[in-house]
């Protein structure tokens, strides 16, 4: 079963590569969407793909890459769009 979620990770998450380490683990995984910086200084990732993917994705995400530190993280289920492919916005 399909399942979309948006995501917003705050922390030390902008300037340590953590939308480049978003999109290579989407891409593992299968899934689609985008990630990108928000001018709060969190990133926000929309992602969709098999149920229990998406599960590991946001473990991933509570983690992240070992240059950055994730204080927190806010996920929030919604309607299953049309994405095509996971990539990186600006």
């Amino acid at each position: 079963m399909q399942k979309q979620v948006k995501i917003r990770v705050y922390g030390l998450v902008q300037g340590v590569f953590f939308r480049a380490f978003v999109l290579e683990k989407a891409l593992m995984l299968g899934l689609k969407g985008y990630t990108l910086n928000d001018s709060d200084g969190s990133v926000f990732i929309e992602a969709q793909g098999e149920q229990a993917k998406i599960a590991e994705f946001i473990e991933w995400c509570q983690k992240g890459p070992r240059r950055a530190r994730v204080d927190r993280v806010e996920m929030e289920e919604m309607p299953v769009a049309d994405f095509k492919t996971f990539e990186i916005r600006t």
